[in-house]
């Protein structure tokens, strides 16, 4: 069963340098949407197992890589390919607005 890696402010280039689709949660425990969208994520993780990588930013506490990508509100789900952002959600949606977001990356 896969796991959303959590990304630190040391970590997060070695993560981000992968050749399959990532897609990374920046959250916080003490906000509300993210506590909705958190399991969604998980979830993901273990549907898309071997096929892209889930990773999870607690914004509170690396406030580094949150500044890099202009994290201003959250949850803030950033979409890589190739190390670049392709694709962003801002906001609790619901898990179909991911996949689909998810399978474009992966096509």
């Amino acid at each position: 069963m896969s796991k959303p890696i959590e990304l630190t402010d040391n970590n997060y280039n070695e993560v981000l340098d992968s050749q399959k689709p990532i897609l990374v949660d920046f959250w916080a425990e003490w906000c509300g949407p993210c506590k909705l969208i958190g399991p969604v994520v998980e979830e993901l993780a273990r549907e898309y197992d071997g096929k892209a990588v889930f990773a999870k930013v607690d914004v509170d506490s690396n406030p580094v890589i949150s500044a890099k990508y202009g994290i201003r509100s959250i949850p803030t789900l950033l979409f890589f390919k190739n190390g670049e952002i392709v694709d962003r959600q801002i906001g609790a949606v619901p898990k179909s607005i991911l996949a689909k977001k998810l399978e474009a990356q992966l096509a």
